[in-house]
């Protein structure tokens, strides 16, 4: 697929990226193979190819669910302009 000039110049506006009109060139070019690159890759065969979200057969390791911290709670709210029952009350920003 080939991108059109105005195609990269409306790309590079949404994405906010200042290209100089020396530069478009390259960009369409560039953009056009990477679309073209990426429209080949749906030509694979995957039929029987089971999806899977990691590349490799692992589980992710877990640690055992014990307190490894002290509670400090009352020591960091001393700091806090208000607080009840150990919540920090703010202003409110919407009315």
């Amino acid at each position: 697929m080939k991108l059109s000039r105005h195609e990269v110049e409306s790309i590079a506006h949404l994405a906010r990226l200042e290209i100089s009109a020396d530069e478009i060139p390259v960009y369409v070019d560039n953009l056009s193979r990477i679309i073209d690159f990426v429209q080949h890759l749906d030509e694979a065969a995957t039929d029987g190819v089971t999806p899977m979200a990691h590349p490799l057969n692992m589980t992710q390791p877990l640690r055992p669910d014990v307190v490894s911290e002290t509670d400090r709670r009352e020591l960091y709210q001393q700091n806090a302009a208000a607080v009840e029952s150990g919540l920090y009350l703010v202003p409110r920003v919407l009315e």
